[in-house]
């Protein structure tokens, strides 16, 4: 992407830029250091145990989120104390620091004492036209004064929007007032359009995901350069207490959120299911709710969701149904689902199966990573899991790695020398293992610089070991721009 380009998109930073374009994939926004949201993370902030709550901001982090909410709103909490204390210990911390922050409150006044001392460009979460015109537009200009982003929840002086007439109603208001009014850059407003539980039993909730859905498609195609969030979690209120139900719902309305434009979401990666795992007859009738395809829906989801409440036991007993499957179809099944309790033996199987330990990278492993790949790429697998999936993939790498090493030994003399970076702004290695271990099983010596590597350490290595090639890796999309960087910069070290 062009520098040219970055004003057409929603632009943020920690230490590290994150550009939401057309191209970039879903972007997931942590929950968990949010004290309306996680009893845990309240208990930390109450006890004033700072250094364990930023594990916990280290743990989303880790864990795929690419924006950190954080909230401190409760009623026996110091507001702003407890933000600005956060976000200044998140500061110090680069491995946190290095994405952006959303800084969520109901509260004018720590949500102005976040944007005093957060670093980057952050997300304000949220204003609206509840308390009217004037009073949206001063908290309007204040943030744009501080560089911020905004969300805008679809909310005005008679209430929440609850329908898709009010929700296009008060989006397309705010939009204008902010544009015309403010001058906010259009790319740095974000939408929510609230996402309300469905399922609820009331005639007049039937349609709350469809029109979510519906005013979703409209606001991206009427408002330019305008985002969408929102909390997915709202959507299966309604089954507290029944996560398959709600894993399921989830995802389901991700996947079609995102298929009508939704880019962004606050989103607990523990609850969600992959789309295509959803057992069919459960997709059935979350969908038909989701889409209000039938007049019994409700009724329908919730004697289903009776069968599998309180049976933890017996869905596990299912899950290990797939042990008595194939081989392959085992690997992939532990790469699509993130589990790695069985993986080191079935990867020991297949290496006893073939003549090379390579050859178990280059069929089995790789051909389930094809498939996490494909479902990432079609909006039905999320980042955070498709982490989970490299975490598995690294474990069944390493168990290989000695018997290619052993392979190696006394073999032919290097084809050549191969630098692999995982470039700046980026921690996500498991492309760069994998390229790594076959190009050495094929005789190149291979310079790992690891990950997060700065241009300039790229070049020098580049220089002083003489490399015949470098390879770059990552997997956000501002990891192409980095590349792009390192390329021009190699041009002007007459690296040919």
């Amino acid at each position: 992407m062009k520098a040219s380009e970055y004003h057409k998109y929603l632009t943020l930073s920690g230490l590290e830029r994150l550009v939401v374009s057309p191209e970039s994939n879903f972007i997931n926004i942590g929950e968990r250091t949010n004290v309306t949201g996680s009893r845990k993370f309240l208990r930390l902030i109450k006890e004033e145990n700072y250094s364990e709550a930023l594990e916990v901001a280290r743990h989303q982090v880790e864990g795929g989120a690419q924006i950190l909410d954080v909230n401190m709103d409760e009623g026996m909490l110091d507001g702003v104390y407890a933000m600005v204390t956060f976000l200044n210990l998140i500061a110090s911390e680069p491995d946190i620091a290095r994405i952006p922050i959303m800084i969520d409150s109901s509260k004018w006044e720590i949500i102005e004492a976040g944007l005093q001392v957060v670093q980057g460009k952050s997300v304000v979460n949220s204003i609206s036209l509840k308390e009217g015109e004037e009073e949206f537009i001063r908290q309007a200009k204040l943030i744009r004064r501080y560089g911020a982003a905004v969300i805008v929840m679809a909310f005005d002086e008679t209430g929440q929007a609850d329908n898709y007439e009010r929700r296009v109603e008060i989006c397309n208001r705010s939009y204008k007032i902010l544009v015309e009014k403010v001058g906010f850059p259009p790319q740095d407003i974000i939408f929510d359009p609230n996402i309300f539980p469905v399922a609820t039993g009331m005639e007049e909730h039937r349609k709350n995901a469809l029109d979510f859905f519906r005013a979703t498609k409209w606001i991206r195609e009427n408002l330019p350069f305008a985002s969408v969030s929102g909390g997915v979690s709202n959507v299966s209120f309604s089954f507290r207490g029944n996560n398959v139900v709600r894993e399921a719902m989830h995802s389901a309305f991700l996947y079609h959120a995102i298929q009508h434009g939704m880019n962004m979401g606050i989103v607990n990666p523990a609850m969600l299911e992959v789309y295509d795992e959803i057992p069919a007859d459960l997709l059935e009738r979350v969908e038909d709710v989701l889409l209000d395809r039938r007049d019994d829906a409700t009724e329908r989801l919730l004697d289903f969701a009776e069968t599998v409440k309180d049976q933890k036991k017996q869905i596990e007993e299912v899950e290990q149904e797939w042990r008595s499957s194939s081989l392959d179809k085992r690997i992939t099944h532990a790469l699509v689902k993130g589990l790695d309790q069985f993986i080191v033996d079935d990867v020991e199987e297949a290496r006893l199966a073939v003549d090379r330990p390579i050859e178990v990278i280059e069929g089995h492993l790789m051909r389930g990573m094809n498939v996490v790949g494909d479902l990432f790429g079609s909006g039905k697998m999320f980042l955070p899991q498709v982490v989970k999936s490299a975490r598995v993939m690294k474990k069944a790498v390493a168990h290989l790695q000695p018997f290619i090493e052993e392979e190696k030994d006394g073999r032919a003399r290097s084809a050549g020398k191969i630098l692999m970076a995982t470039v700046k702004g980026d921690v996500h290695d498991i492309g760069k293992n994998i390229v790594s271990v076959v190009l050495g099983c094929n005789n190149y010596e291979i310079i790992d610089l690891g990950v997060m590597v700065p241009p300039e350490t790229i070049i020098e290595t580049a220089k002083n070991e003489n490399v015949d090639v470098i390879g770059l890796s990552g997997l956000i999309t501002p990891s192409l721009d980095e590349m792009v960087y390192v390329s021009r910069e190699m041009e002007k070290n007459d690296m040919n």
